[in-house]
């Protein structure tokens, strides 16, 4: 018996969706990092009981965030944008949290700018508030070895490849650095909107929206970019796509990260049969019924979508690019000497 309803939906569903396809669906993901990460703040004294847990949001993560602070009886604010839907407004401002929106702007980049320079404002008229700053701490990561140790358990030994959105990089790097200690063959796929930045793709705009959940336009410390076997991009037709059709075909109601993230995964496993696939699902379709699910009568056929494999970050196109990128380092800031290519050579994807 759970004491909190945050202990009660941290933990993904896993399903089994194929001979060697799994996923893992959370009702939403940052749930389980952002209870530990909490908890561990206040194991080490860096915040005390009461205090104000601060950080920018636009999604899930201010969810997680207000969740844990209901838990803890600390107090919650976050810097959103425009974008953030009004059913989770009202959740968010019932739990307790209060909440300041940044004014619409023109891109992504504006945006999110824009909200962490308010954060720095709030940081300067009181120290005392404790910013959480998930794309840049890396306590975000300890969150995620407890769902390493369930997908171990339930998938069973062998093979196996994770295929997430890559996002602040801490689901996806906090499941590869736990799953590889036990074994350092496992593979890694991220999943990137047109448009991010954060594996080099802020040059190729998709004319339908980016997937701002997943991708970013300023750089994240907490992406590792050497933990990371390939990197697909995939258009937001695409996202629909396959988000529409993992609800048609296994019944599984998730976001339009999701359904990028399932496009990559049902490929590659039916690519790798000796090797187990499993994907994450991050959050539940609720939020996306308007913009993705009113418009199943447009989604493509899965069967029929393929990558473009690319070897050199100038063949990045439109609407679905594959890359080896072979754990390289790479430095997505404007200012580094080269960011179109990996550290690293790079091959194509098959």
């Amino acid at each position: 018996m759970h004491t909190h309803i945050a202990d009660a939906i941290k933990a993904p569903d896993l399903v089994r969706l194929g001979e060697n396809l799994f996923v893992a669906r959370f009702e939403t993901m940052k749930v389980y990092s952002t209870l530990v990460a909490v908890e561990r703040l206040l194991a080490s004294g860096r915040i005390r009981a009461g205090a104000t847990l601060m950080d920018s949001s636009s999604g899930i993560y201010a969810y997680a965030l207000a969740l844990a602070c209901h838990k803890f009886g600390l107090r919650c604010h976050i810097v959103g944008s425009k974008t953030v839907d009004k059913t989770l407004m009202v959740q968010l401002r019932i739990l307790g949290a209060t909440i300041e929106q940044v004014e619409p702007q023109a891109t992504l980049k504006m945006d999110q700018s824009l909200r962490v320079a308010r954060i720095r404002e709030l940081l300067a008229a009181d120290p005392e508030v404790h910013w959480m700053q998930q794309y840049h701490d890396d306590i975000h990561y300890h969150g995620y070895q407890p769902v390493a140790e369930q997908i171990r358990d339930a998938v069973g030994a062998g093979p196996l490849s994770v295929v997430g959105g890559v996002g602040s990089g801490c689901s996806t790097g906090g499941l590869a650095c736990a799953l590889r200690e036990d074994d350092a063959s496992l593979q890694l796929i991220g999943v990137q909107p047109f448009g991010s930045m954060t594996f080099g793709c802020e040059h190729i705009e998709d004319p339908g929206i980016i997937i701002a959940g997943i991708g970013s336009s300023i750089p994240f410390r907490n992406v590792r970019h050497d933990l990371y076997d390939q990197v697909h991009w995939v258009s937001f037709d695409y996202g629909l796509s396959g988000s529409v059709a993992l609800l048609r075909e296994h019944a599984v109601f998730a976001g339009l990260s999701t359904g990028c993230c399932y496009l990559v995964a049902q490929r590659e496993a039916r690519l790798h049969p000796e090797r187990k696939v499993i994907f994450l699902a991050a959050d539940t379709g609720h939020r996306y019924v308007e913009g993705v699910f009113a418009h199943y009568e447009q989604a493509l056929d899965p069967r029929a979508l393929h990558p473009t494999p690319i070897a050199s970050l100038d063949e990045l196109a439109l609407p679905w690019s594959a890359m080896a990128w072979n754990r390289a380092g790479f430095d997505p800031t404007p200012d580094s000497a080269d960011t179109r290519a990996p550290h690293s050579a790079a091959v194509a994807a098959h």
